[in-house]
């Protein structure tokens, strides 16, 4: 008799990505690549075994902590921001650089090695 019954995936049982995105965004919106995005940034812990990754659910759920922490940081009002004592810049300053505004660099570069001409 053979038992057909699936094993028990404990929150540190190791996952293959693919498996771990299938069990822990069973709707959808998240990818192997988007794991792996995650693991760049350091927010992800993947285990390489063998040439594979895994990772477990507990470590994904640390990931969404992470996350949750980053978007909550920023603080968002509809409220004006309090001006500050400090002097601003002009937009435009003035001067011979604004005759290269809106030129490319490799126009702006043959300009300056070409040879001035006498008024």
């Amino acid at each position: 008799m053979t038992c057909n019954t699936q094993p028990e995936i404990l929150p540190d049982t190791p996952l293959r990505l693919a498996d771990a995105v299938k069990i822990a965004f069973p709707l959808g919106g998240m990818t192997v690549a988007g794991l792996r995005r995650e693991r760049d940034r350091s927010r992800l812990v993947i285990e390489k075994i063998a040439g594979k990754e895994f990772t477990t659910l507990a470590h994904i759920e640390r990931m969404r902590e992470l996350c949750r922490g980053e978007a909550r940081g920023l603080d968002f009002s509809s409220k004006p921001p309090v001006e500050t004592n400090t002097e601003r810049l002009p937009i435009k300053q003035p001067g011979s650089s604004e005759t290269t505004v809106g030129m490319s660099a490799q126009a702006a570069l043959q300009m300056k090695l070409q040879p001035r001409r006498k008024s």
